[in-house]
């Protein structure tokens, strides 16, 4: 018989990666069948914004959720697996800006809103392109008003659901509208929440200053990071169990410079150890002030306007930036012998997380979503969702212990979705629209005719947008179908997985959660998957400046999605820490795609046999296959695709093709066995092949589906379901025993000078003798 492989390809071309997405998109593979009587798995995919490229930790961390979804699959669900792409907000108002050369408030708001629009049209969708690449088996690449759809998150629609979602909270009575101190970006121009504030380490001068006690005439000093303040101290404070200053409760202090009289009182919030043990409260400097104040009921001054400058509370200062106003007010301090000293301390500064600069806190009136009475319930939702890996629960946790205020809703900006509520100009009655369309209340009239309160026919639009988390938060509500299949909705809610990154727990998922409670009484997801980073072969966090960053488009052109995809599970489970990258890593993980290969052209060159009688070589292989079958099953259901790979890569290479096909090589040629048992190995050779790139298909599909196309059916392998072994032989206890017995034929071999194919004198144990003709014709033992 003449022994030709069906895969004529004698190695893995990554050229055919691209021709096998293509047939999956024209064969409608993972389109999503809503009318499936398959339990449901629904992936909550993190949006992308749409003018950043992919950089090295999406590539990694959506080839895992394309692993969820290939996997939920094979394990008989009906998946649905949709891509979006963020359009909204502040980040597309930066890009723009910095493109057109504009500034948005000095810009018409609709030309402004035009100039985005445009700015997004010529960016496209290349992460889409790149996603492709990498081999996602998403249902829909194209915008679709459907289950499985792609969405954008700036389209009329998804904006509707998060319009609806706030007029339902409106109704619920969870919303109000305030004036609080808020976190103020003045480089972003508007609000933004506490989610939204990361803090910077760094260094800054502690200032001792001299005050005076007004009923004693004595001299206290008062250090302070924030001496441009000093207009805006409303009262000072020392620790009740520091005897120093017990003699000054009830009394009063003179700010320097600007005369102002404020009480000297007893508070745990001061620490004797912090400078000179009093500590002045303004408002405001740092979080410490909005909680005190508004524990002491004190009424602020406000010193710095939406523009990051002094205002006229500010006296000499007004019109400075914070920044240079420091250096003025302490200039002004030296001139007149009032400071002391200064000191360099370590500080911790809070910036915005988009433009990194300091935020500041500015009172505005702006809309707030209750969150701060809900924490005990937000805790019990928390806690019925499981986590992969079940440690990341505690960032969510710790979130939600440390919420203080509630939620600032509204944003100042213009690309956004836009707070559907109109004002009666006679009454200032608010009027709340029926959900069921896009509103944009800056250009468009109410949908009535006149005021319900006082028939007055002239209205104002709301000229606010919500924060873009507001939007985000309800992704898992608009992939479920809620605009168009309330139905579908109310039975798949909550949505199965949400998988995302650490650094937005406190943000996304946080948000999401909330909503979720207020809006349906229960938690979003069943299950959230929080990965860490990617980062250098050294371990050092990838950045332009240490010039260690590496391009996934360099490794999809270099090696292929599936040189990628095989490292991205091979090198370890990036739930449980940062996951090391570089070029020699990948390259050496891929080798495995080789040696699969040459396998599968080994295998594919034997006819495929019904099962016959098997020999015991074949059964043994079978029961240790049985037995990766079962962890590898397992591994899927609990996302531990590390382990599944590497579990399937150790069979494969160091059992199946080191000493399996070894064994049986001789045999699969029918060089002195019997037909019958020639057939054993060619029956065994296409089972073992046939289930392990079954087990293989979620991790490495381009491949997977290529070989099984050409050896076994035209039909894709991504329509098979994962392997079901039904046969035990109970023989998986002998596997040590052959590696051994193989490994020192090997070695006596070596040290003897002889080649692998030469003869040898040397036993079978007789515990082995099962398997002895096997192990005689493999050795060339005489």
């Amino acid at each position: 018989m003449d022994f030709q492989p069906k895969l004529k390809e004698k190695q893995w071309d990554k050229s055919i990666e691209q021709k096998m997405f293509k047939k999956w998109q024209e064969e409608g593979l993972y389109k999503f069948d809503k009318k499936s009587k398959k339990p449901l798995y629904s992936i909550d995919t993190p949006p992308p914004y749409v003018n950043t490229p992919i950089h090295i930790g999406h590539a990694y961390t959506y080839v895992w959720q394309d692993i969820m979804a290939r996997s939920r699959r094979m394990m008989g669900f009906n998946v649905l697996f949709p891509i979006g792409l963020d359009k909204n907000g502040l980040p597309i108002e930066v890009m723009a800006e910095k493109i057109f050369n504009i500034k948005m408030h000095e810009t018409p708001r609709e030309e402004f809103i035009a100039k985005c629009k445009e700015m997004l049209e010529k960016a496209g969708d290349a992460s889409l392109d790149s996603f492709k690449r990498l081999g996602l088996s998403c249902n829909e690449w194209q915008v679709k008003y459907e289950l499985g759809g792609r969405y954008d998150t700036d389209d009329p629609e998804y904006r509707r659901l998060t319009q609806e979602t706030f007029i339902q909270l409106w109704r619920k009575g969870l919303i109000y509208e305030d004036v609080k101190p808020t976190n103020y970006c003045p480089v972003c121009g508007t609000a933004i929440a506490d989610a939204e504030v990361e803090y910077k380490e760094g260094k800054t001068k502690l200032n001792y200053i001299k005050f005076k006690v007004k009923e004693t005439n004595e001299e206290i000093i008062i250090a302070t990071t924030r001496p441009e303040l000093l207009c805006s101290c409303k009262i000072i404070l020392f620790n009740p169990e520091d005897q120093r200053y017990k003699h000054l409760n009830g009394k009063h202090a003179i700010v320097p410079i600007y005369g102002q009289e404020v009480e000297i009182r007893a508070h745990p919030y001061a620490k004797p150890e912090f400078g000179s043990g009093l500590v002045m409260i303004c408002s405001f400097g740092d979080y410490g002030d909005v909680r005190l104040l508004r524990e002491l009921n004190i009424e602020p001054t406000y010193a710095i306007n939406t523009d990051g400058r002094m205002n006229e509370n500010a006296g000499m200062l007004k019109g400075f930036l914070v920044a240079d106003a420091r250096k003025a007010i302490i200039a002004e301090l030296q001139e007149r012998d009032l400071l002391v000293k200064q000191e360099e301390i370590d500080h911790r500064e809070p910036i915005c997380w988009r433009s990194k600069n300091p935020i500041e806190f500015v009172a505005l009136k702006e809309f707030y979503l209750k969150q701060v009475e809900f924490i005990p319930q937000l805790l019990d939702a928390a806690n019925k969702m499981n986590f992969f890996a079940p440690e990341s629960k505690q960032i969510l946790i710790d979130w939600i212990n440390s919420v203080s205020i509630d939620w600032v809703l509204t944003r100042r900006r213009y690309y956004g979705t836009e707070v559907p509520l109109w004002y009666c100009k006679k009454c200032n009655y608010i009027y709340v629209p029926d959900p069921g369309k896009y509103y944009q209340p800056w250009k468009e009239k109410p949908p009535i005719e006149k005021c319900p309160n006082c028939g007055s026919k002239e209205f104002v639009g709301e000229q606010r947008t919500f924060d873009t988390w507001f939007d985000s938060s309800s992704s898992e509500v608009y992939i479920l179908g809620y605009l168009w299949d309330k139905k579908f909705f109310e039975k798949h809610f909550p949505c199965s997985m949400r998988p995302q990154g650490k650094e937005i727990v406190r943000n996304w998922l946080y948000y999401t959660l909330l909503k979720s409670l207020h809006l349906y009484g229960k938690p979003p997801f069943k299950e959230c998957w929080i990965h860490m980073h990617v980062v250098d072969e050294k371990g050092e966090k990838m950045s332009k400046s240490l010039g260690n960053v590496i391009d996934p488009h360099e490794i999809l052109d270099k090696y292929g999605a599936e040189a990628f995809r095989i490292w991205s599970c091979l090198e370890g489970d990036i739930t449980h820490g940062d996951i090391r990258c570089s070029f020699n890593r990948i390259e050496g993980t891929s080798k495995f795609l080789t040696k699969l290969w040459n396998i599968a052209r080994f295998v594919s060159s034997f006819p495929q046999v019904e099962k016959t009688e098997l020999t015991d070589t074949d059964k043994w292989i079978i029961d240790e296959l049985y037995l990766l079958v079962e962890r590898v099953k397992n591994n899927y259901k609990n996302y531990e695709f590390s382990d599944a790979a590497n579990d399937i890569r150790n069979f494969v290479w160091n059992v199946f093709a080191s000493h399996y096909l070894e064994m049986i090589k001789v045999r699969a040629y029918g060089q002195g066995f019997s037909e019958k048992e020639q057939k054993s190995a060619w029956f065994t050779v296409h089972f073992v092949l046939k289930n392990v790139l079954k087990l293989l298909a979620p991790i490495i599909p381009f491949m997977t589906d290529y070989i099984w196309r050409e050896v076994y059916d035209k039909e894709s392998i991504h329509k098979q379901e994962l392997p079901e072994i039904n046969y035990r032989f109970g023989l998986e206890n002998y596997t040590q025993k052959i590696i051994e017995f193989n490994s020192a034929v090997w070695k006596e071999k070596k040290d003897k000078g002889l080649s692998l194919k030469a003869e040898i004198a040397i036993k079978v144990p007789e515990e082995l003798k099962m398997f002895k003709k096997d192990l005689v014709k493999m050795h060339n033992i005489i």
